[in-house]
């Protein structure tokens, strides 16, 4: 059965939305992330994907404090990113409570770094962001585009030892017009061993049952929960 991961993205400690990473296109939907992850469990949720948006900004953690306080209120399983540029804040997330690290543009911009995370705290640790336009990849935050595949990326770190990769196609998120079904099908046959996780334009439980038979693993929904187009009484069915 595919996860469901609801997120929740931080600017200024709150939980907001983007469109497609427009940072200046951003929604509050809560002050409080806390009790957003806490309501989250009562429905049956297991896992949080959980993003500073703030620290993939600025290039360092700047919501750490909200970590600590989900971490020490549930029992979600998180992971954490955004900002995580230097192996000693590495090792604060995980002190401060993630199950996993997500990364992005360290993969990209200093992959030997990485690897020497990965020897310390194990690829197991890790899941790697693949956020795509147009089958490439774009970094920090989404603000900076490259013309490195993905399909070479995902097998580079495979190869590494890493088995969860999440994957955005931006000209879909946010928008609720469905997740880009073809990208991950073309994912999954040609890296049938990772673990894939989708991200991006969900907008009913129609598209993750359409992930789900295309064989991924888990989803991350966020805006389609906060509008009310999946609701809690949906999420506690698909949970239980």
């Amino acid at each position: 059965m595919i996860t469901i991961i609801p997120a929740i993205d931080l600017i200024d400690g709150k939980c907001v939305r983007l469109s497609q990473g427009d940072y200046a296109a951003k929604k509050v939907y809560h002050d409080h992330p806390a009790d957003v992850a806490k309501e989250f469990e009562q429905l049956g949720i297991k896992r949080l994907h959980l993003v500073d948006l703030d620290g993939a900004k600025a290039g360092a953690v700047e919501n750490l404090r909200v970590l600590e306080e989900i971490a020490k209120h549930t029992g979600l399983q998180i992971d954490f990113g955004g900002g995580v540029t230097d192996a000693e804040t590495a090792r604060q997330v995980v002190n401060a409570g993630a199950q996993w690290i997500s990364v992005g543009s360290i993969a990209v911009k200093n992959p030997g770094a990485l690897k020497e995370w990965m020897s310390e705290l194990g690829p197991e640790r890790f899941m790697i962001g693949a956020d795509v336009r147009e089958g490439k990849l774009a970094i920090s935050g989404w603000l900076q585009q490259t013309d490195i595949d993905v399909m070479g990326f995902i097998q580079q770190w495979n190869d590494a030892g890493v088995q969860q990769f999440f994957c955005t196609d931006i000209a879909k998120d946010g928008l609720l017009q469905g997740p880009s079904l073809d990208l991950y099908r073309d994912i999954l046959q040609r890296h049938p061993a990772v673990v894939l996780i989708a991200s991006g334009g969900v907008s009913c439980m129609d598209d993750i049952d359409r992930l789900e038979e295309l064989g991924c693993h888990g989803v991350i929904v966020g805006k389609a929960i906060y509008e009310g187009k999946i609701s809690s009484v949906q999420l506690k069915q698909r949970s239980a």
